[in-house]
This record gives structure tokens, sequence and C-alpha cells, in this order.
């Protein structure tokens, strides 16, 4: 393929390259997909290009110097790959745990061809169509850096290769940039950790920028980009900002000087526990309250890490002017309660439970836009599955005409169970034991679950309160063995739809159906505790899918949005809000009365 004539995706891709730098150790995968995941929320492709855990290509280079001195180039190659092969192969594991559909490909199942010396060759190909079609299909491509495939087999690319790579796969796939995620926040006139005074630069000439990041960028790379047209940023993690290397004036930027934020969350179930790690491994960023739970000393016996405190005391869990309020309480009742007091004392808020903000949508809104706080709930709908984004960012024009999904990932994981041939109720005490459902699970077979998360759809896509005790809903209960052995015997599967649309007079009517679907259809194809939406307006359907239900995917969700108030309260640029325009009205218009 002619680089200087890249093949055009539909998608729109970014290209992110993690080097040994923000990869010391295994815990490093998990920061990564967070960085990786907050892309996809802003309606990226992501092509994640990743380089060798930091030490372990010298460690190769200097087991192949030990037992073969002197051998051939292209054989140390072939060992030196291997860094990164097991590192793509790591990340694949961190994202599939998080609930991203990802594709890792070494370079031969990708086309990616490399030319000249074995230890320093260039790029010279790449099979786009190839990677474009598992792009359709998926949200991140993983890829080894640092090596193609030579005329001799595997060639490594030289000091900072993934560098090149990055740049490469940006041409390549008409990405919009390639985005280098080193441990620094950009590029600076001097190494900051040694000089107190360092310049940072929010742009920089690809000549200036080959001068002044002194190896930071592999300056192979930088005189790739320039001869391809690419644009380079250089960033750290979970930062929006970067340094832009581009065919502009170089531009100085301020030094970004950020103080942790104090958190205080509610609960500590499974998907509580999960937030809670992903906070305690940014300690440069948050500072955490104790833990709100019903028995502390049994929290604390469960965690062997030692590294949180507990509290029954809601007063304790709320001390010390908490900067974001993590409610994962669950029910209606003190997490109600608690929700609007935490916008009210000023606090910025994100919250999973679904039930308190389809039932206090208004309020929630009206208290977070009257003092200017973020409020976030991407995990209640959807889990990992960033529809709400999804909806905001394609909504503006108010031309969403219909929104569909199966949005219980609970009630997909039993029908899954149904259609091999066991019974509901193994089926229901199966999602149980695997931590899918709740103990009484009549919030997820009877549709109240998803009609909530339908409620707040509609608010999202049309603008409208649809009010859950209104919408009709189906019950698992009411299958019986013998129309599910008539749908199997159809080629239909079973699956809860929750549907809205517009109306011929202008209203929005939802409901929550169960629906013996044929196997072509894209909900059909929805494994276990999936999670799939149909986002239709007039000239096209867009399809967001993602797990719906478990610790991980959820608390991703979770920690995303606590990451967006993050940026948003330290100067950072956000991402899309979550937050729908709605009419403004006074707190005593839109008081509820939080008891019932």
């Amino acid at each position: 393929m002619n680089a200087l004539s890249p093949q055009r995706s539909p998608h729109r891709i970014c290209v992110l390259k993690f080097g040994s730098s923000v990869l010391r150790d295994a815990s490093d995968y998990a920061r990564i997909a967070h960085e990786i995941y907050r892309h996809l929320r802003a309606g990226e492709k992501v092509v994640a290009v990743v380089s060798a855990l930091e030490g372990e290509t010298d460690a190769l280079f200097g087991l192949g110097e030990e037992v073969g001195a002197g051998a051939h180039d292209a054989l140390l190659a072939r060992l030196l790959r291997c860094g990164e092969l097991k590192s793509a192969a790591l990340l694949g594991l961190a994202l599939e745990r998080t609930g991203v559909s990802c594709q890792v490909f070494d370079p031969h199942e990708m086309g990616l061809r490399a030319e000249g010396a074995p230890l320093d060759a260039n790029l010279a190909g790449l099979d786009a169509a190839k990677v474009f079609a598992h792009l359709d299909q998926h949200d991140v491509i993983v890829a080894p850096g640092f090596f193609g495939e030579g005329a001799y087999g595997p060639s490594t690319l030289g000091r900072g290769g993934t560098d090149l790579t990055a740049v490469m796969f940006a041409s390549w796939l008409g990405a919009d940039r390639a985005r280098l995620i080193k441990d620094v926040d950009g590029v600076y006139s001097d190494d900051p950790a040694k000089v107190a005074d360092a310049k940072r630069f929010d742009q920089l000439d690809y000549i200036e920028a080959a001068k002044v990041s002194r190896g930071l960028v592999q300056e192979k790379a930088i005189f790739a980009a320039q001869s391809l047209g690419v644009v380079i940023e250089v960033a750290s993690l979970g930062r929006a900002y970067a340094t832009r290397i581009a065919c502009v004036e170089a531009s100085p930027g301020r030094v970004h000087d950020v103080e942790p934020l104090r958190v205080a969350v509610l609960g500590h179930g499974s998907v509580g526990a999960g937030v809670c790690d992903h906070l305690l491994a940014h300690p440069g960023r948050f500072k955490l309250n104790p833990v709100l739970v019903r028995d502390p000393a049994k929290h604390a016996r469960a965690r062997e890490d030692q590294q949180l405190a507990f509290t029954d005391d809601p007063l304790a869990a709320l001390g010390h002017a908490p900067d974001i309020v993590v409610e994962m309480v669950g029910g209606t009742g003190l997490a109600r309660a608690l929700s609007q007091s935490v916008l009210r004392e000023g606090t910025h808020l994100v919250s999973a439970n679904k039930a308190v903000i389809a039932k206090d949508f208004e309020l929630l809104h009206g208290l977070a836009s009257t003092g200017g706080l973020q409020l976030r709930y991407s995990a209640a709908v959807g889990g990992g599955a960033p529809v709400l984004e999804a909806i905001d960012r394609l909504g503006p024009n108010k031309d969403i005409t219909a929104i569909e999904g199966v949005m219980n990932g609970t009630c997909n994981y039993i029908f899954g169970q149904l259609d091999q041939g066991i019974g509901l109720d193994e089926a229901i005490a199966d999602a149980q034991a695997k931590g899918f459902a709740e103990a009484d699970p009549s919030t997820d077979i009877d549709g109240y679950d998803a009609a909530d998360k339908l409620s707040i759809l509609c608010w999202h896509a049309f603008g409208a309160r649809v009010d859950v005790r209104d919408i009709e809903r189906d019950t698992l209960r009411t299958l019986s063995p013998e129309r599910i052995a008539e749908a199997q015997a159809d080629g239909l599967v079973f699956k809860q739809v929750g549907r809205a649309d517009i109306g011929e007079d202008g209203q929005v009517r939802a409901r929550v159906e169960i629906l013996a679907l044929p196997k072509s259809h894209p909900f059909a194809s929805l494994k276990n505790e999936a999670n799939g939406f149909l986002i239709r307006r007039p000239r096209e359907t867009v399809w967001v899918a993602g797990k719906g239900a478990g610790r991980w995917p959820t608390a991703e969700a979770v920690f995303a949005d606590i990451m967006d108030v993050q940026r948003a309260v330290c100067g950072d640029q956000a991402g899309l809000s979550t937050i729908p325009a709605i009419l403004a009205k006074s707190e005593t218009e839109l008081v509820g009365d939080a008891s019932a």
C-alpha cells in the first residue's frame, strides 16, 4: 500500500501508543485500559500500539548476547519481539476484563511489513483493509510496536520504534492523530524531573520537536510524521491536554500542577470494591474518605491490603469536605436522600443508581446546574457500554427517532442459559452464583431495572420525561418451557428489549418487551451479560455494545465518570458531558419527597 494514499475508514480512529515508561509492571495495564475506554466514550475507535514492559527489551537483549554472542541479527530480532507480543496479549486481557471489545493482532496477521536491517528497520506497508474489517466488529485493535515482518522474519525498528509504528499506523489508517502516551504530560524545554522551571509546550513544529524532545519521541518517528503529514500528540495517562507536534508555530503552555481530590465512596459491594481499587491505584489524583458500608468490620476483613477505612456513619463517610461523592449504596431510600443533599451542599456526584436517577432526573440535574456541579451516571445505563455518551454526541440536532436495546445483563445471561435447555429457576440461581443477579431477582426479571434505564434514555434521546410507572413491562416469569422450545424450533432467540420512539402525535412511547428474534438480528449476537443498543436517526442507525453487568465493566464506567469530573475540576478539558440541556427550574419546583 502506498503510504501517501491512505485508505479511509467510516470510523473516527485514534492511534494510542503506550511505551515502556508507562508500562512498569502488570498493574499498569488497567490504567491503560482506562485511557482507551475514555476515547471509546468519545466515539473513537482505537488502535493501541504497545511496547514491552520497562526493562524487558534490555533483559532480552542481554539474554540473547549471553546465549548466542555473535549470532545473526535476524535471530536476535526474533527474540527481542517477544516483549511486545507479551505486552499486547496482556493489554488484550485487561480490556476483555473491562468489557471492551478488542482484537489483538501480531504484525504478520495484519500484513505489517518492514524493510532494512533486522535491528533498525523501517515499516513499509500494512493491510489496512484487514484492520478496517476488524474495526467494524471490534472497538479496539491492539498491536505490538517495535517490529514488523521483514525479508528474514521479524525486524525491529530501533530504540523508540513503537513511536514509529504509531505514526505509520496513523498515516495508513487515516487516523486523526498518533497520540503518544508518556510518563510526562508533554514536551518540555528540559527534563521537568531535574529542572524545576522547565518550560512546557502546547505545540511545536517537527524540526523544533526533534531538537527539544531529546529522545522523548523517536527522531525517526518525528520526521516520518513530517513527511506524511501526521499530527503527533505527546500526553500522559488520564490527561486531555497534550503537546501537539505538527506544521505549527511553537507555543509555550502552562505547567499543570494538580492537587489530589478527596473522594467519598458510598458502598463497597462488588462494583464499589472495584472502583476503590481503581482509586487506590491513582494516589496522586485521589484521596479516599472512609467508605460507607453497613458492616465495617466485615469489609475490613475482606480486604487484605488494609488500604481502606470503613464506616457505617454517613457523616464520617462525607467528612473532610469531599470534592466528589460516588453513590453505590443502591435502592431509593438512603441513596436518594444522600444524592440530593450532596448536590445541595456543593459536591460533585457520580452515581451508578439507575432507580434514583430515573426517579429524580429533573431535580438532580436542576441542583447540579444551579450549583455549577458535575453529575455523572454512565454506569446507570449500559454498564460498560457507553450509550449515554453516544446519544449525547448524536443528539444535538434532536433527530434521534428511536432507541432500543438489550439493557439488562442479568436477563441476557439468563436467556442464554434458557437457550441451552436450563430451566428458569436454575438459570436464575446460576446468575446469582456468578454475581449477575441479586438475592431477589425481581427487579431484573420483571423489567423494573430495564424500565428505569429506558426512562433515563428517553431524557437523553428525546428530552422527554417518561415516568417509570407508565412503562409497560413483560416478565420472564411468563416464559414456559413449551414457548422456549417452540422459539428454538423456529430458529429464534428470546431477548428482553427496551424500546422508545416518538409517535405521530409527538409523544414518546416506551415499553419493555420479551421478544423472540431471528438469529440475524444484532441483539441475537449478545451473549452472557452483554448489553447492546440501536440508536436510530433518519439516515443512520448507530450500534453501541459492551458488557452490561459484572464488577469490572461497571466499575470501569464509574471510574471513567470520576476521571471526567477530575479533569473538569482541575481545569483539564473533560469529555462530552452526560448532562443534557433541560429547562431551568427553581429547586422548589423540582423537590420531591426523598422518603417516597
